[in-house]
């Protein structure tokens, strides 16, 4: 009785042996290697995103630009000269919020004029340069909030004279304004040099490219008022768009300006 149970125990156990080889010798189906493969790509992808993360943050001249016209990374001359402007614009050397209060008042008629014209949002900015912190006439004879001299506001439609005087007038001034920056514009397709243009003249500009033969406003040679202007307009920029990072408090909602 025992020989005939050792047989039949002997050919089970070869089986189940022979069983767990073939298991362990079998090559991945289809399926496992789907499941493989999308473990391996879940994997890269999370550190690749772990990579992302600790990513260095852009410094202060890769953030700054002007109409999404970029500084130029890697000159320290211009990174030297614009920190030294930032510097200067600073609350503890202004001690003034009077800018972002007509920011308030301004903005809100200025903004939709320049998108009208397809001007960039950005030269609201040459306003509160050109007469934010000042008032009146300059010594020159130029008015208003976009400091027009008499003869260029009559060219782009203000009337001056001894009745009226419209570049005081803030909804009319931002329209000449605007058909004078895309005038600008057509000759010399850069925002930059038509905010340099548009504190030192287009013609005097243009014969600067000429003779120096050289169209990028940060590589050139400009008198000293003209040459810090565009670095004035960004810090204006990053006061009103950052003010708590340069010392300043936001304003309370004022009542938008009615452009008489």
């Amino acid at each position: 009785m025992l020989k005939k149970h050792i047989v039949p125990f002997s050919v089970v156990a070869t089986l189940f042996i022979l069983a767990k080889v073939f298991t362990y010798q079998m090559p991945l189906t289809k399926k496992s290697l789907f499941k493989e493969e999308k473990l391996s790509s879940t994997i890269t992808k999370t550190d690749s995103s772990k990579v992302e993360d600790v990513a260095k943050p852009l410094t202060l001249m890769a953030q700054l630009n002007f109409a999404d016209e970029t500084l130029p990374l890697g000159d320290k001359r211009v990174e030297r000269k614009m920190k030294k402007i930032l510097a200067a614009h600073t609350y503890k050397n202004t001690q003034t919020n009077l800018l972002h209060q007509k920011a308030a008042k301004w903005f809100p008629i200025i903004e939709p004029i320049l998108a009208a014209y397809g001007i960039p949002n950005d030269f609201k900015y040459l306003a509160l340069v050109e007469s934010g912190m000042t008032e009146g006439t300059s010594p020159k004879g130029a008015a208003g909030i976009w400091q027009f001299m008499p003869g260029t506001a009559r060219t782009y439609g203000l009337k001056v004279n001894g009745n009226v005087d419209e570049r005081y007038n803030l909804r009319k001034s931002t329209i000449a304004a605007c058909k004078y920056i895309k005038e600008m514009y057509k000759g010399l397709e850069s925002w930059t040099l038509v905010a340099a243009a548009y504190n030192v003249g287009d013609g005097r500009l243009r014969k600067q490219i000429n003779n120096q033969n050289q169209d990028n406003y940060y590589k050139m040679k400009l008198n000293r008022e003209t040459g810090g202007y565009v670095y004035k307009v960004i810090s204006m920029k990053q006061i009103m768009e950052h003010p708590k990072r340069y010392g300043y408090k936001k304003p309370r909602v004022l009542l938008a300006y009615n452009g008489g």
